[in-house]
């Protein structure tokens, strides 16, 4: 579930399933680009931070065993599509692990500040799925070289290597992590400031976005169609469920 409060102005969407690691449901990946789109239009910019240990774990791979690989990198696509859509700031506050599709599409947002505690995570090469939310497009344009390595290492990586590689912009102390996102945002929208304008030349190019999609979307297909992706997220589900793990 999310939760949705608008703060200062600023709306705070924050990811609510703490007991699953805030772990993204088809249904809860329609409500954020939903969110996005709606307190896009109304705001002065969006906070999106996650409860619990975790700003969300990605996608719920309890619930992808049996459902198309297509389908579900779709929903993520248009999460990212709803962020790069808006003329406000997005700033993701990630207060913990942040897993697959939930790490790359903050990859879209125009800042990421981080806790101590943040991690950054990118399991998919391992799992037999591929990446998504144009992540192929934009972790190269974050990290430049490493981008290749990250994906093939499914590498795990602590706020500080998350900062100095560029995928965090800065790191805050734990209670303060959404107030200075908060903060952030007001700031870059103040009375007077062309942000709009500066978002629209500055972003990610929505047109090269696209095309991030359908090269991902062919790779989906490719990795469900040789079966390595249901093998995949079967092998993690069981695993998950041994007797022993959480």
């Amino acid at each position: 579930m999310i939760d949705v409060t608008v703060r200062d102005e600023v709306a705070l969407i924050t990811l609510a399933r703490p007991a699953k690691l805030n772990a993204l449901t088809a249904a809860m990946r329609a409500e954020l680009a939903a969110a996005v789109r709606e307190h896009g239009k109304d705001t002065r910019g969006i906070v999106v931070t996650g409860t619990g240990r975790a700003f969300s774990a990605g996608e719920d791979l309890d619930q992808a065993v049996g459902r198309s690989l297509v389908e579900e990198v779709a929903l993520f696509h248009d999460m990212t599509r709803a962020v790069l859509e808006t003329r406000v700031p997005v700033v993701a506050a990630v207060n913990g692990l942040a897993v697959g599709g939930a790490a790359e599409w903050t990859l879209c947002f125009d800042a990421r500040l981080g806790t101590p505690a943040a991690e950054y995570f990118f399991p998919e090469n391992h799992l037999g799925l591929s990446i998504s939310n144009a992540a192929s497009y934009l972790l190269p344009r974050l990290v430049g070289g490493r981008a290749l390595r990250l994906v093939l290492d499914s590498t795990r990586m602590s706020a500080a290597d998350a900062l100095a590689v560029g995928l965090l912009d800065e790191i805050v102390p734990g209670p303060e992590l959404v107030e200075a996102a908060i903060a952030r945002v007001r700031r870059w929208s103040a009375a007077g400031a062309a942000t709009a304008v500066h978002l629209a030349l500055l972003r990610p190019s929505l047109a090269e976005v696209e095309r991030a999609f359908l090269a991902e979307t062919e790779a989906a297909e490719q990795v469900e169609a040789s079966g390595l992706a249901q093998a995949g997220v079967t092998a993690f589900v069981n695993r998950s469920r041994s007797p022993g793990r959480r």
